[in-house]
């Protein structure tokens, strides 16, 4: 942590005071069901897309605030729209890009859910709601250290700022790389700050230094023409759901760790972290063993892992005797850092054709990539936000890696690679980010917000 300066402690001030209006502001946003996915109103995203811009726009500090969207590739359809704002930099000073998504993932079984998910509500000292934490906490985080930095220095300041509030992301970012493309000269900075990851815990901020890949597909494995009877046949015909059982079975070793060749890991320390924690925070109840081995955070951030996430077969309340023909499944990898995702993905095929039992037909779709990130800590953004960060929370940051993905960082990083890009977020451990019940711990909120005004204030004595 650093002595700070008059400047300094008016930023903090300032930023502490706009924390219960940027709080008031995330709660309005809450309140908008923005999922992007297919099957949910669109206008959703669009009406939420519109209030973020409101509050860019009463900043009074951009030279233009627009809502646009892009094309998907290899489609005639559009990606959900986004919020661009831009103000280009002044005196020498740095342009810096503030980036978090406005949409939100589906509720899933609202019975779940403690709080109506879309209402946001305030209990032990978290704020409940879809999206509360990922990402509009983040799309506030923003907005309010812009309120705090200009209240200090009032909206004619030198530091050029981008603000790209996405649409999309949680439902894949599909027109990511184009938006990027399309709008290279207006988003085009020195800093990037991707707001759309997690700390240590409630106090303690972090630096998230490397994040996984992702691979997700749809596997079917077929082995009959059609159903047939389970007593006149079974013994003799392989039926599609044994044979999908057996094959996944050969994806993990008895303790769990993945069995495919070809996937790697990375070599880097870890800190500690006990089973305890695990539990606790992961929600792994007694009598449940965790699997792998490695230290613990060495599986989570530097191996690869596999999850089946969905399957279509004959449900329990539809259940007959019959043989079934086909079972699809949906298989969800997570990637080391450093290898790159394609190269995963054709391990993991070779591996699934090679195993399928009884000559069961195997067929690939819908096959998504995600490569993972590495982040060069050497630049001077990063030393930099490491101490906005210690000053705003009063505790030294971490250095994290991430078990999730980000895929869209490397188009980040294609399109712009001269830029410094730091991942940083306002979850902690317990916010349950795509899960019921999912939560803001709000003093990490107010001292995210404290830190990222910190972060601008130091770019804006920053001659680039």
């Amino acid at each position: 942590m650093s002595s700070e300066s008059l400047r300094d402690v008016q930023v903090r001030d300032a930023a502490t005071a706009a924390v219960p209006a940027a709080l008031a502001d995330l709660g309005a946003l809450v309140r908008i069901p923005s999922v992007a996915f297919p099957g949910f109103d669109p206008a959703e995203v669009g009406r939420s897309a519109r209030a973020v811009a409101d509050l860019a726009e009463g900043l009074g500090i951009f030279d233009r605030v627009e809502i646009r969207d892009a094309a998907v590739p290899g489609t005639d359809e559009r990606g959900m729209p986004a919020v661009l704002a831009t103000r280009a930099a002044r005196n020498g000073r740095p342009t810096i890009l503030l980036y978090a998504h406005h949409d939100v993932q589906p509720v899933g079984d609202e019975s779940l859910w403690d709080s109506s998910p879309f209402e946001p509500t305030v209990r032990d000292g978290r704020l409940y709601g879809r999206g509360a934490a990922d990402d509009k906490a983040g799309v506030m985080v923003h907005i309010g250290a812009l309120r705090a930095l200009s209240e200090v220095l009032g909206t004619d300041f030198d530091l050029g700022v981008a603000l790209f509030i996405e649409g999309e992301e949680e439902a894949g970012s599909r027109s990511f790389a184009t938006f990027l493309s399309d709008n290279a000269d207006a988003l085009r900075a020195d800093v990037i700050v991707v707001a759309d990851s997690g700390n240590w815990d409630a106090r303690t901020p972090a630096v998230t230094v490397s994040l996984r890949g992702n691979v997700r597909f749809t596997l079917t494995v077929r082995t009959l023409d059609h159903a047939s009877h389970s007593g006149m046949f079974g013994g003799a015909v392989p039926d599609a759901m044994m044979a999908t059982v057996r094959l996944l079975s050969t994806l993990w070793t008895e303790d769990g760790s993945v069995a495919v060749e070809g996937l790697t890991e990375r070599e880097a320390p870890t800190p500690e972290y006990s089973e305890a924690t695990l539990r606790d925070e992961a929600g792994l109840p007694d009598g449940v063993s965790p699997i792998g081995d490695g230290t613990i955070l060495s599986r989570i951030w530097n191996k690869a892992s596999l999850t089946v996430t969905g399957i279509d077969a004959p449900s329990v309340v539809n259940a007959s005797n019959t043989l079934s023909p086909e079972v699809s499944v949906v298989i969800s990898a997570r990637i080391a850092p450093g290898q790159a995702a394609e190269d995963a993905y054709a391990a993991i095929e070779a591996h699934l054709r090679a195993h399928a039992p009884f000559g069961a037909e195997l067929s690939f779709a819908d096959v998504d990539f995600g490569d993972g990130f590495l982040v060069d800590t050497s630049g001077w953004a990063v030393a930099a936000a490491r101490e906005a960060l210690g000053d705003g929370y009063g505790v030294e940051p971490v250095d994290l890696g991430v078990g999730g993905s980000i895929p869209f960082i490397a188009d980040l990083v294609r399109e712009f690679p001269a830029a410094q890009i730091l991942v940083t977020g306002v979850e902690d451990p317990h916010a349950r980010a795509h899960s019921p019940n999912e939560s803001l711990h709000l003093e990490t909120f107010r001292n995210a917000l404290v830190s990222e005004a910190l972060l601008l204030e130091k770019l804006d004595a920053r001659t680039a």
